[in-house]
């Protein structure tokens, strides 16, 4: 029985002794992480759901700066969990990563606050306009890049450090683990629900320093949430440099660029023991892709130096086989990124479209336009439960798959709903121009039109979400490599980085193309006189085009094969 008491995964305890099953790990760890989840994504979206608007109105930015801005910064807070995951992967395990990098965060969300409150690091303002000076608007940049940084570390480590709170080799708690993801995408949308609602109202009615000052102390709770589940956690070891392993099974196989290699592949090199030489990791069987790869794992006289085996001339075919991982998942990596382009626009051109409609809601309130995107939020968090407990046992009739759906198949029904949502949008803004050209509304600062005929646009991503997001976050820690996992989340979220990127280059291009002969383009700071719709148009038709590549990607994947740890 004392293969029961302990997890099978490798994972051991805050001390550094083997996991107890009965005392560490499962649901009960699990709600520090989902709980520090809801903090710290409540304070990022407090902070950037409205943030084109603080652009404009405290900054003096027009449309299109403001909008390539936020896209730029957003595309940086997913670029850099390439570096966390780095960390966690290769020295510091990500229970460390997460502890040392919340601590950037705070500094960052520290900073801005002050930025939008002190006198003299805030923009002084009269009733006409505000005038940031030049040390202000970088202060301003410097702690939305220390928020940028510090959010890099946490982002890879959070999704994967509670799915390592369910051992593997136990089949009762890798059904849970599946829910895990579902329920991790439902604690993010509620810390964005907040954000969107009630921290947006404070930003546009109470004040700036407010509305960021309330997300900085978000993260302190999300911190103190954090280290006091410590005692709980199963702890996954760092298996050394990824992308140094990586390197060495390129090296060794051009090296070996004439050796041939045997039919039997039960000759390729492997250790003897049955644990694997990569810490937390198992080992990994051959597959037939990407064969001149296994050209490293050819023993060859030369590759022993003084009795010990050179590393960058033979590897081991599970160190071969993490190489071919990481090229599969390239191709369905890339298709994530027009999905991340339409996910962007909620926070830049839906906003700026609501900012041209009717946000009256009664005689008196007002609903901020970046409001909206708390329909996005009550969309997953109605969406997320409902694909957990009807549509996967619904659909476990029909395709007999455990999941109800693959991964892959879940996750292009989210494609397809994105190309729908842009289509709506597309539509909503023919109608409202029309009625702008009817009733000569030009240049109104916004027309009599509700900007409730946004909600549909809204909600449709959020279904998207859940099929795509969450169906990617479980493929990509699923088919990572067991000691490459962080870096494979980081690897995920990037497409989000290169979505918003994306999106800053079209905005770009299509405004310098639209704009000459004196034009005044798609995206014009008055959209009254405009052709937004023309811009979902385009994003509808590439998201149909990268639909249409991803059918032919997801026929072609082959999914990895792991051996089971020894009891």
């Amino acid at each position: 029985m004392a293969q029961d008491e302990y997890s099978n995964d490798g994972t051991v305890d805050i001390k550094g002794n083997p996991a107890n099953k009965k005392k560490t790990g499962n649901w009960k760890a699990c709600r520090f992480i989902l709980g520090n989840e809801c903090c710290e994504r409540l304070a990022y979206y407090g902070m950037s759901t409205n943030l084109v608007n603080y652009l404009e109105d405290r900054l003096n930015q027009g449309n299109v700066a403001a909008s390539n801005n936020v896209t730029n910064w957003s595309g940086t807070c997913y670029i850099t969990p390439l570096i966390g995951a780095f960390l966690a992967d290769s020295y510091l395990g990500r229970y460390w990563t997460i502890a040392s990098f919340v601590v950037i965060y705070i500094i960052g969300m520290t900073l801005l606050t002050l930025s939008a409150s002190v006198p003299g690091l805030k923009p002084s303002c009269d009733k006409d306009s505000c005038h940031p000076t030049t040390g202000q608007t970088a202060t301003f940049f410097v702690a939305l890049y220390f928020i940028a940084l510090g959010t890099g570390g946490i982002k890879p480590c959070v999704s994967s450090f509670g799915a390592d709170q369910f051992d593997e080799t136990d089949e009762t708690e890798k059904k849970k683990k599946s829910s895990f993801f579902n329920w991790f995408y439902l604690s993010i949308n509620i810390g964005a629900l907040i954000a969107s609602s009630v921290l947006v109202w404070i930003q546009m009615n109470v004040g700036w320093g407010w509305g960021f000052g309330v997300p900085a102390v978000a993260m302190a709770l999300a911190v103190v949430l954090f280290f006091l589940g410590s005692k709980l956690y199963r702890i996954q070891k760092p298996g050394g440099s990824p992308i140094t392993r990586i390197i060495q099974v390129i090296v060794a196989s051009f090296r070996k660029y004439h050796v041939q290699v045997p039919d039997d592949k039960s000759l390729l090199y492997e250790t003897a023991e049955e644990e694997c030489q990569i810490q937390g990791s198992r080992k990994l069987e051959h597959t037939n892709k990407f064969k001149f790869f296994d050209k490293a794992a050819v023993e060859t006289q030369t590759d022993n130096i003084k009795g010990l085996t050179n590393p960058w001339r033979l590897c081991t075919v599970t160190q071969v086989e993490e190489l071919k991982s990481i090229i599969r998942l390239l191709p369905i990596w890339a298709s994530g990124i027009v999905f991340a382009t339409v996910y962007s626009q909620m926070s830049t051109m839906f906003v700026l479209q609501g900012n041209t409609m009717d946000q009256k809601m009664g005689p008196r309130f007002k609903i901020p336009s970046a409001s909206l995107s708390l329909f996005d939020t009550l969309s997953v968090i109605f969406w997320a439960p409902v694909y957990d407990r009807i549509i996967v046992p619904y659909a476990r009739k029909f395709t007999g798959h455990e999941r109800g759906f693959t991964q892959l198949q879940r996750m292009g029904i989210g494609l397809v709903i994105s190309i729908v949502s842009m289509i709506v949008a597309g539509v909503l803004e023919v109608v409202r121009l029309k009625f702008v050209r009817e009733n000569n509304y030009y240049d109104l600062e916004y027309i009599p039109m509700t900007i409730f005929w946004q909600v549909p646009q809204y909600f449709l991503i959020g279904c998207a979400e859940v099929f795509t997001f969450i169906g990617q976050l479980e493929f990509f820690y699923d088919q990572a490599p067991d000691a490459m996992r962080s870096l494979c989340s980081a690897l995920s979220l990037t497409t989000v980085a290169l979505g918003n990127y994306l999106s800053t280059l079209l905005v770009t291009i299509v405004t310098k193309v639209t704009m000459r002969g004196g034009k005044l383009g798609w995206i014009p700071d008055n959209l009254n006189k405009g052709h937004l719709d023309y811009f979902y148009w385009l994003l509808a038709i590439l998201s149909f085009l990268n639909f249409i590549v991803y059918l032919w990607i997801s026929k072609w994947y082959t999914y990895k094969k792991a051996t089971e740890r020894p009891h």
